[in-house]
C-alpha cells in the first residue's frame, strides 16, 4: 500500500496527464493544489506558503474542495463536451475511456484533505483547514451530458446574460434579475412574448419579435424576464447595439453549435436616414442562407415602430428612387415575424399597476389612496402615466415609509 508521498506522486502525475480535461490545468485552485502535491511528493517538504496559498484560492470560490473540483469539471468546455452539445453522440473507445479514466483522478483529488496535505508539518500553529465532500464525479458527468441542452456547458452553464465585444460573448457582470411576477399589466402583449419564446425552447419554429411602444412601458424588462424565467430551460441573452448588427451572421453561426436557445437582444433599436446598418439586420431577418439557426431568434424593443427616424427632408430628398428607398427603410419593421405594441396605458391601467406594485412592496395605504398618490405623482414628475411611472411611484413611497 503507496504511503502519503506516493500517493500524492501518483495523484500528481494522474494530474498532469490530463488530456480531456487539461484546460483544468490553468484552473487558479487546482494549478495551487498541483504545486503543492508536487513540492511534497518531490522534497517531502512541507511549504507554509504553497499551502496557504493553495487554501486562499479555495476560499476564494468555497471551502468545499469536492464541490469546486467537481464544478469546475461541469464547467469545463473540452472538445469532449463540445461535441457532445453540437449532437455528436458517438466517440471513439479510446476517448471514452479517457473521459472516465480522467473523472476517476479528479476525484479522488477532490478527496484530498488538509491532513494529507500538512505532512511532516508538526510545529504548534492552527492552519487553515477545507472540507471534502464523498462525490461519484462518473454519473454526475454523465447526468451533465444528457442534461446539456437544458444547462450548457462553460461559460453558458455558468451565465444567463451576455453582451458582445470584440466578436465574442462575455458574461453580463451583473445581469438585471427581473421577474416576471414583478410584472404587472400589459399580459396580453407579455403572452404573446412568452409564447413565441416557449416555441424557441420547444424545438418549434419562433419569430423574430420586434417590441415597439411608448417609453417606460416595459419592453426591455419583459424580454430580460422571460429569460430569466426560463432560464433552467436552457434559455440564454445575448444583447448587442447597433454598431454590431454586422456581427449578427458570425455570431449565429457560433451559437448554432450550442445545445441551449438564444435570444440575440437589440435594445432602444432605431436608424436614421442614410445609416446602412440596417441592411445587415435586414438579411438576418430575412432568413439568408448564413443566418438561419433553429436556436436563435432576434428580439428587438424600438419606441418606434418603424424603427427609422424619419424627417420631412428625407421625404423631399434628391434621390430619385427615394420612394423605394423610403419604402425598403420603413419596411424594416415588417420582416419581424411578431411585433408587439406597448402602448402608453391610461389612467385606469395606470392606476391599476401602481396598485398592484403596492401590494406586492406591502405598502400600508388603500386602493383609494394608492390611485389619488399615483395619480399626483404621474403629474408632478412630468413622466407621464407608464409603468415606469408607477415604478418609480412605489420606490418613492417605499424610501418614505
Amino acid at each position: 500500500m503507496p504511503n502519503l508521498r506516493e500517493k500524492l506522486d501518483n495523484l500528481y502525475c494522474g494530474l498532469c496527464s490530463l488530456a480531456v480535461f487539461r484546460n483544468l490545468l490553468d484552473d487558479s485552485v487546482i494549478s495551487a493544489l498541483a504545486n503543492l502535491m508536487r513540492e511534497q511528493a518531490e522534497d517531502n517538504h512541507f511549504s507554509i506558503d504553497s499551502y496557504s496559498g493553495f487554501v486562499s484560492e479555495l476560499y476564494r470560490h468555497s471551502a468545499n474542495l469536492s464541490t469546486y473540483i467537481l464544478d469546475a469539471v461541469l464547467n469545463d468546455d473540452n472538445f469532449y463536451i463540445v461535441r457532445k452539445g453540437a449532437g455528436f453522440t458517438e466517440s471513439e473507445p479510446e476517448i471514452e475511456n479517457a473521459v472516465y479514466n480522467e473523472l476517476g483522478i479528479l476525484q479522488e483529488i477532490s478527496c484530498l484533505s488538509p491532513d494529507d496535505l500538512q505532512c511532516g508539518y508538526y510545529r504548534n500553529i492552527t492552519l487553515p483547514r477545507w472540507r471534502n465532500s464523498e462525490i461519484d464525479f462518473v454519473p454526475e458527468y454523465r447526468k451533465h451530458v444528457e442534461d446539456i441542452g437544458k444547462y450548457g456547458y462553460g461559460k453558458y452553464r455558468k451565465n444567463i446574460m451576455f453582451n458582445l465585444k470584440n466578436g465574442r460573448t462575455f458574461p453580463v457582470s451583473s445581469p438585471d434579475r427581473q421577474k416576471l411576477s414583478e410584472l404587472f399589466g400589459y399580459e396580453r402583449e407579455r403572452n404573446a412574448v412568452i409564447n413565441n419564446t416557449l416555441a424557441l425552447i420547444n424545438g418549434k419554429k419562433a419569430q423574430n419579435v420586434l417590441l415597439y411602444g411608448d417609453a417606460g412601458t416595459g419592453k426591455s424588462s419583459t424580454v430580460k424576464a422571460v429569460v430569466n424565467e426560463f432560464a433552467d430551460r436552457g434559455l440564454r441573452l445575448v444583447e448587442i447595439t447597433k454598431e454590431q448588427l454586422r456581427d449578427i451572421p458570425a455570431l449565429i453561426d457560433e451559437l448554432s453549435k450550442n445545445p441551449l436557445k438564444f435570444i440575440i437582444f437589440i435594445d432602444d433599436l432605431s436608424f436614421t436616414a442614410g445609416e446602412d446598418c440596417f441592411g445587415a439586420l435586414k438579411a438576418v431577418l430575412e432568413g439568408s442562407v448564413s443566418s438561419r439557426s433553429d436556436n436563435t431568434v432576434i428580439y428587438a424593443t424600438s419606441n418606434r415602430r418603424h424603427l427609422i427616424k424619419e424627417s420631412f427632408s428625407d421625404r423631399d430628398g434628391d434621390d430619385v428612387h427615394r420612394n423605394d428607398t423610403m419604402q425598403e427603410m420603413l419596411s424594416l419593421s415588417a420582416r419581424f415575424g411578431l411585433r408587439v405594441n406597448f402602448s402608453r396605458p391610461d389612467k385606469k391601467n395606470y392606476t391599476a399597476i401602481a396598485v398592484e406594485l403596492a401590494k406586492a412592496n406591502n405598502i400600508n395605504l388603500t386602493d383609494d389612496e394608492i390611485i389619488l398618490k399615483a395619480e399626483q405623482f404621474a403629474i408632478s414628475s412630468g413622466n407621464g402615466r407608464s409603468p415606469r411611472t408607477a415604478r418609480q411611484f412605489i420606490n418613492q413611497l417605499i424610501m418614505e415609509m
